[in-house]
């Protein structure tokens, strides 16, 4: 009977993990998740961490390449700024998600900059979410300073 209900539990759960994701319009140019922003004042990711100093949060715009995205529900995503830097991506207020298909594609992010310091438990469970290994997993042991934004939209750009 535990097996039954295990069983009926996970496939509920595959079953919304899979209707939340195919509601999402797939990855194109020019498709926008969230607020559609006018591109203006891009900063460079050599210039982002610049801007983040003293004043946070800071409101501007981005360009980079999505890396990853997370494999629930596309509630998060990484950015390279390209010279080096990156920035974890999280959608404001949870008001829309991105598909898995945004991976490798080149995105405009609008919204509020900051830098934050990640917990150990909070970095295991992002681990999880990309579907990292135990060991992996495991060796996390120190927070990390992050790079975050904050996205009112992000615009696909190829």
């Amino acid at each position: 009977m535990k097996r039954f209900f295990g069983i009926l539990l996970l496939s509920a759960v595959t079953y919304t993990a899979a209707l939340a994701q195919g509601n999402i319009t797939p990855a194109a140019k020019g498709v926008v998740y969230g607020a559609t922003i006018a591109e203006k004042k891009v900063i460079s990711g050599n210039d982002f961490e610049q801007k983040l100093k003293g004043e946070t949060p800071v409101k501007m715009q981005v360009k980079g390449t999505v890396t990853s995205v997370c494999e629930k529900r596309g509630c998060w995503a990484n950015v390279d700024l390209g010279e080096g830097k990156t920035v974890f991506v999280k959608m404001k207020d949870y008001a829309f998600f991105v598909p898995m298909d945004l991976v490798g594609k080149s995105v405009l992010l609008s919204g509020e900059a900051y830098q934050e310091s990640t917990s150990v438990e909070e970095l295991r469970h992002y681990a999880e979410d990309a579907k990292k290994s135990k060991e992996e997993i495991e060796a996390i042991k120190e927070p990390k300073v992050n790079n975050r934004f904050t996205a009112a939209g992000i615009t696909v750009l190829n």
